[in-house]
């Protein structure tokens, strides 16, 4: 996609690229390809990345104050044996492919995670809806080391 077009346009073209499309301009703006890809994950980071190299990054103060106050306010308070990774904001949305069908599980307010209306305590509770069969819900979602395709 040109640099010409407008971002808005280049933004609405991305859901119509095809997956190679995308790995192309993946390749032009990111020095490495993601371990866990999917469509989803590829457009939203393309997305902001080609609003960042329009627009410019937000001031290192900006960032802070952000990060400070989603600590400060988020309900989901870090524990021993947590690892940061798996310590997730609210409104953060997992999206996993399983069985040919794409699940997705949000992060709520309350550091619960809703998945098709329901709510779950645990990763591993919603990746066990999914699935039938006991998971580490972190590795499940591609949050840990792991190939995402066995319990």
């Amino acid at each position: 996609m040109s640099p010409d077009v407008p971002v808005a346009a280049r933004l609405a073209a991305l859901p119509t690229l095809p997956m190679e499309e995308l790995w192309a301009l993946w390749d032009q703006h990111f020095p490495r390809r993601p371990s866990h890809p999917n469509r989803n994950y590829l457009q939203s980071r393309l997305a902001y990345r080609i609003q960042e190299v329009a627009y410019g990054a937000l001031p290192a103060n900006v960032r802070k104050v952000l990060v400070e106050a989603g600590a400060k306010h988020s309900r989901i308070k870090s524990s021993a044996g947590r690892s940061a990774q798996t310590l997730l904001m609210p409104g953060t949305t997992l999206i996993r492919q399983w069985d040919e069908r794409e699940y997705r599980v949000t992060v709520t307010p309350d550091g619960l995670y809703a998945l098709d209306g329901q709510v779950f305590k645990s990763l591993s509770a919603a990746a066990r809806q999914i699935t039938g069969t006991r998971w580490n819900g972190p590795r499940f979602f591609g949050l840990r080391d792991g190939n995402g395709d066995g319990p």
